[in-house]
């Protein structure tokens, strides 16, 4: 006989339920972010064109000539609405030399024909992505580049994508990262290292106040700007978090056996049944995964010299995680 839930639903329905208005919020999110894009380009459109306007009104530019500004501006307007809607594709950028390879693709130096301009190619292979799984993490790290406006990260200019790759177009950072850094100096001085540490509580910091965690940081991750600035980058195991649904926990309060108990093995075993939390089926494990996975982190993640002592004890863990490393 099937289990049924308060409202006369199976569960298998219930989760169904729960799956579709994921759908539903994602698609309503979709929707007014275009919108509001819309509206904010219109917006800066009709603010250009006031400047504009304000200083001929200051001048002494002839009225026969201010019309013709104010025309070359419309013209400037419309050529540059054409250009955002052209779609991008690899044919815009000349491909230049391999400088990373990861588990899905590589980043490759190139420069975009119609401006000149230098970027860092990541080139993900789809296939490979489905066959492991991490499709999920792609799109955490292309939403989380799109949605952070922060100087402290590295930027995405472009993605877009073909029949076998995902292309994300990025900023490309001369400078190397930290380790390499570390290693050449062996030391950093004190007005340095608190330079730098500055800049990297920025960058996490940033992506924080999103609702993201990056579960990776390491010196490796960090890279430097020409100038020698410092910029958070690979966030291939980073997650969105619902940081409303995630209650305050005092450091030095113990915590509740029962809370104990709501552990989430995320390696397929059920908890310990010394304990008094065994699971009575892998479907209850399963709802119970539902319920946390959007105010928790649960997955074993990371680089094993970085990685947080929360996020090997499989209890499930938040932002707290991003500041072990330091």
């Amino acid at each position: 006989m099937e289990d049924r839930n308060e409202n006369g639903e199976t569960n298998e329905e219930s989760l169904g339920s729960s799956l579709t208005m994921e759908k539903v919020a994602a698609a309503k999110k979709f929707i007014e972010n275009h919108y509001r894009a819309q509206m904010k380009n219109i917006q800066e459109r009709k603010e250009r064109r006031w400047v504009l306007e304000r200083k001929l009104a200051s001048s002494d530019v002839p009225q026969e000539e201010q019309i013709n500004l104010i025309k070359d501006l419309e013209r400037k307007e419309t050529e540059f609405m054409r250009l955002k809607r052209h779609k991008i594709c690899v044919d815009d950028f000349e491909l230049l030399t391999i400088i990373g390879r990861g588990a899905f693709g590589e980043v490759r130096l190139c420069r975009e024909k119609s401006s000149g301009n230098i970027y860092a190619m990541k080139k993900l292979k789809k296939s490979e992505m489905l066959s492991r799984g991490q499709v999920e993490h792609v799109r955490a790290e292309r939403n989380l580049l799109a949605e952070v406006a922060s100087h402290c990260i590295v930027k995405l200019y472009y993605s877009f994508q073909d029949a076998d790759y995902l292309y994300l177009i990025m900023e490309y950072l001369p400078g190397g990262d930290m380790m390499t850094l570390l290693m050449r100096e062996d030391t950093l001085t004190e007005s340095v290292a608190r330079f730098y540490i500055a800049q990297s509580v920025l960058a996490i910091e940033s992506i924080h106040k999103h609702n993201y965690i990056h579960r990776d940081i390491k010196p490796d991750n960090l890279l430097l700007d020409k100038n020698g600035h410092m910029k958070l980058s690979d966030f291939g195991l980073c997650k969105p978090l619902d940081c409303r649904a995630l209650s305050t926990l005092d450091e030095n309060e113990p915590m509740a056996d029962e809370n104990m108990r709501e552990s989430m093995e995320i390696d397929g075993c059920f908890p310990d049944a010394d304990n008094g939390s065994k699971w009575k089926s892998p479907r209850e494990q399963l709802q119970h995964w539902q319920m946390n996975r959007r105010k928790l982190a649960f997955s074993t993640v990371g680089t094993p010299d970085y990685i947080a002592p929360e996020v090997l004890l499989k209890k499930g863990y938040g932002m707290e995680c991003d500041w072990f490393v330091y």
